[in-house]
């Protein structure tokens, strides 16, 4: 399996949670892992996913999950960097209308404000670490 990092910041009433690496059926239980213990009423999840290099359709089905979630759940939603592949993919299957997606000129803020520190704002789960957490 490829390098594959999903990072979590805590910012005021937003979750910003960043990937990189290959989004797919070995990754996306990563991605579910560290979004399951968030606390999202009333709040933003921003996916950003300009880091993701491919996308599969085990990714699709995670994201209408957390989609359906979101509406569960009432928080927003957004996509931000959704890569072309999975754009195509989402389009094909006429799944893009349901996603919101975070205009590029407005990225999603990456890192928690300076007066926090990085322990408590930023969270980076890594494969073998979710695995080891089972």
């Amino acid at each position: 399996m490829q390098d594959f990092h999903v990072t979590v910041s805590h910012l005021p009433k937003r979750m910003v949670v960043t990937l990189q690496g290959e989004l797919d059926i070995d990754t996306c239980p990563y991605v579910t892992h560290a979004i399951a213990p968030l606390a999202l009423h009333n709040s933003t999840l921003t996916l950003d996913m300009s880091e993701v290099s491919f996308m599969d359709s085990s990714s699709l089905t995670m994201l209408l999950r957390l989609r359906q979630r979101s509406d569960v759940e009432g928080f927003l939603l957004e996509l931000s960097g959704l890569p072309e592949q999975g754009r195509r993919v989402m389009e094909l299957t006429g799944a893009l209308p349901l996603f919101r997606m975070r205009s590029p000129e407005l990225p999603a803020p990456r890192t928690a404000p300076e007066d926090h520190h990085a322990s408590d704002a930023v969270r980076t789960v890594r494969p073998s670490a979710a695995r080891d957490s089972r």
